[in-house]
């Protein structure tokens, strides 16, 4: 196959949306428009900003500087070389990304349209293209506000927080403005642009699953579809070919029509598995389409052989289920949510492995993909893969009541089945999500409405183009679902626990009847580091300005929304501490403990429950601009000391502490794998360093084990370090006890001790 790359240098018009844009690119040129440099992946954003134009979006409260460019048009153009060798070939000019309404034009002539940011835009030029010479091509970007405005709004439409023109484009739901996330409705080519040149006849797709597991045995499925202008079918075949270390499988089978299935028996697979559970296998497998003997394509892949069921049953909290199965082993499943790798799309490729690995270190083995962010990468999902992460990944569509017409229906059937055949041979991926709290949103704005349960997008499109085109794939119509009879998102057994976002142990949290928690956040300040690298020195402290405001993230121009994020993270501090410290650097410390102990009890009260807890998805990994929010990496990949907190909280074998019960706390040994373990354990009085607990234990795979019971007065303030051994390695942990508020001076000294136990951290807050 012949490839021409596209990135790099581009030329970039710009202009107020009006009734003198151009319609051609033959208008452009007379049309008197400013042009700068662009680069291609990209957003307009960046351009203007390299250019000097603007001021970086990111710094102080010059994102609203950007509001007007919601309304304009861009052009982006340039010239490339074509080979003699693509003449006689079908050629493909493929956008993977652009964002959003888009014209495109080769040599002049048009080739396509595009209405959609999240999914690729493939357009024939063979009959465009000028092989052995120069040519053009240009894109025209019309303004997605405008487009917006032109749509209809039915009454029961509700877009975030009063964001109405998100419903009606396809773009991701943050850009609009989010809590995690600014305003920034941006334009632009922002992932890889190519052509490539094939031949007639080609594979066009390879779907694998797992038919069924045994022990001994997997029977696999590969489904395929091919493309010929031959006059004839007679003389074509497939062969497949598999191999992972010295297990490998071999099928080849007469192909007498483009569409066909392939069933591999498998003996002694090597099985892939998540994290802390076994081995993430995967086969490298080629599957050839042959005419004559002779091969005429191939696609080259990574599979892996693995059978994942997500069991569920609604009903009264004791007796509901929400349980992840792989393999026929429970899964106890620890993991963040994934939002944005960055405010502007063009930009995660760069950040993505530096983020995968953070993913990897804390010992993640699921990572939910949330609907409010574009879709991931490919390489994204290989990582995951690679490392035994599964990926929960919603569709793009988040906290709104969406249309329900048929125009929207088929946009989103359309979307759905390009971003499913994408990804649907990743063995990370778990399952399909309709939406991101979509039926939550139907009690959000009054009277609670009904219509959830016949919402024709997660009940009707979405699970259609799922089963079509992944049958073998669990699927779930929102996050949380809230099914018809069931009266709201307390009442299911899959929860996002926010609550009041008051004390980390207060009864909301403590007593939560989720058995699945899939979002739990709590804040955490960036270390002061960070806040100079966004905020002014004249507003780095105090933090009640607009400045602080704009990066908690609030769109002040917009007015300001009904509660402070900022002014909760205070009051969380205030909580624990009994005050807020007045210089910036005492308060960056104590909100970042505070939120460290939060997420670590958030995993520990889950791990401490198993099975009638089954999992928690934690709020969450990275900042995708500078800001002050739930996430324990800052957006330049500064750890908050959560994070140290949670690795240790999601190691496979863990010593904990429980809740007071009378006068007592238990001590427990968790194991979340399938291997058992011999651990030599300690837990010391932090504060005396006397040895309260010890010995030797046997811990049983997939099971948590009462090591013994100590002593508690339920107001008394103390911090118990454990240790304990291995495999060959040893770990640490603790529990802080008592009643709050706790003396920030007297959990300064205890942190010293915390941090310096096995597997020690360094951390800096200034």
């Amino acid at each position: 196959m012949d490839r021409i790359d596209l990135n790099g240098d581009w030329n970039l018009y710009y202009h107020a949306e009006d009734g003198n844009a151009p319609k051609t690119p033959g208008d452009l040129k007379s049309a008197g428009w400013p042009v700068i440099p662009a680069r291609v992946p990209g957003n307009a954003e960046l351009d203007l900003c390299a250019a000097g134009v603007e001021r970086d979006p990111f710094y102080a409260e010059n994102l609203y500087d950007y509001r007007k460019y919601e309304f304009y048009q861009w052009w982006y153009g340039r010239e490339f070389d074509v080979p003699a060798e693509f003449a006689g070939k079908r050629a493909e000019l493929i956008f993977h990304g652009l964002d959003t309404f888009a014209t495109v034009w080769v040599n002049g002539e048009e080739a396509g349209r595009a209405d959609n940011m999240l999914i690729s835009h493939t357009y024939d030029v063979t009959a465009l293209i000028r092989p052995g010479a120069k040519n053009s091509v240009s894109v025209r970007i019309e303004s997605a506000l405008n487009k917006a405005a032109k749509a209809e709004f039915p009454a029961n439409i509700s877009g975030c927080e009063g964001r109405n023109e998100m419903v009606a484009l396809r773009k991701p739901p943050h850009c609009f403005g989010w809590d995690i996330a600014p305003r920034l409705v941006s334009a632009g080519i922002w992932r890889g642009v190519e052509i490539i040149a094939a031949g007639r006849t080609r594979i066009r797709e390879v779907y694998y699953a797992v038919r069924s597991l045994s022990p001994g045995r997997a029977v696999l499925t590969a489904r395929y579809w091919f493309e010929t202008d031959e006059a004839s079918l007679d003389g074509f075949s497939v062969r497949i070919t598999g191999a992972c270390g010295d297990s490998v499988f071999l099928k080849e089978q007469s192909a007498p029509f483009v569409s066909g299935e392939c069933v591999i028996s498998v003996d002694g697979p090597r099985l892939w598995w998540p994290k802390g559970y076994g081995e993430p296998e995967l086969y490298n497998v080629a599957f050839e389409l042959l005419r004559g003997g002779e091969v005429t394509d191939v696609r080259r892949e990574r599979i892996g052989v693995r059978e994942a069921r997500v069991l569920t049953r609604y009903g009264p909290p004791e007796q509901s289920e929400f349980r992840i199965e792989v393999n026929g082993c429970p899964i106890l499943a620890k993991g963040s949510n994934w939002v944005p790798l960055d405010a502007l799309h063009s930009r995660d490729a760069g950040r993505l492995r530096r983020a995968h690995d953070l993913l990897d270190d804390l010992g993640c083995n699921i990572v939910r993909c949330w609907g409010g962010n574009v879709y991931e990468s490919d390489a994204f999902f290989e990582l995951c893969d690679e490392r035994g992460v599964m990926v929960w990944q919603d569709f793009a569509l988040a906290c709104a009541i969406y249309p329900q017409g048929d125009e929207f229906a088929r946009v989103m059937e359309k979307e759905a089945a390009a971003v499913i055949k994408r990804l649907r041979n990743h063995p990370s991926l778990l399952l399909w999500s309709g939406d991101n709290e979509g039926d939550q949103a139907y009690t959000w704005n009054g009277p609670f409405q009904p219509h959830a349960r016949f919402n024709r997008v997660t009940r009707e499109v979405l699970p259609r183009a799922a089963s079509s085109h992944d049958p073998y794939r669990p699927y779930l119509p929102s996050s949380p679902y809230i099914p018809d009879g069931v009266p709201d998102d307390k009442d299911v057994p899959e929860q996002h626990n926010w609550g009041p976002r008051d004390y980390f142990r207060g009864d909301y949290y403590r007593h939560t009847t989720a058995h699945f928690i899939s979002e739990i956040g709590y804040h955490g300040c960036p270390a002061v580091s960070s806040l100079k690298k966004f905020i002014p020195a004249d507003k780095l402290w105090p933090m009640d300005n607009d400045v602080w405001d704009t990066h908690n993230t609030d769109y002040i121009r917009n007015g300001k929304r009904g509660y402070n994020r900022n002014g909760l993270m205070a009051d969380q501090v205030k909580a624990m501490f009994g005050r807020v410290p007045g210089r910036l650097e005492e308060f960056v410390l104590a909100s970042q403990i505070s939120q460290a102990e939060a997420k670590k009890f958030f995993i520990e009260m889950v791990r401490l429950k198993k099975w009638r807890r089954t999992g928690v998805i934690w709020w969450n990994l990275l900042d995708c601009w500078p800001q002050i929010s739930d996430a324990v990496t800052d957006y330049y990949f500064c750890k908050k000391l959560a994070y140290h907190y949670i690795k240790r909280a999601q190691l496979p074998v863990c010593v904990m502490m429980e809740e007071a019960e009378g006068w007592s706390r238990k001590v427990i040994l968790g194991n979340d794998s399938r291997f058992g373990a011999d651990v030599k354990y300690t837990v010391t009085d932090g504060d005396t360093g006397e040895t309260l607990l010890s010995g030797e234990a046997h811990s049983a795979a997939n099971e948590n084990a009462v090591l013994g019971e100590l002593k508690a007065v339920p107001g008394e303030q103390r911090i118990f370090l454990f240790r304990w051994e291995t495999g060959g390695r040893e770990f640490g942990s603790h529990y802080v006890s008592g009643y709050i508020p706790v003396e920030l001076e007297r959990y300064r000294g205890w942190l010293e001790k915390i941090r310096n136990l096995p597997e020690a951290f360094g951390y800096d807050t200034d």
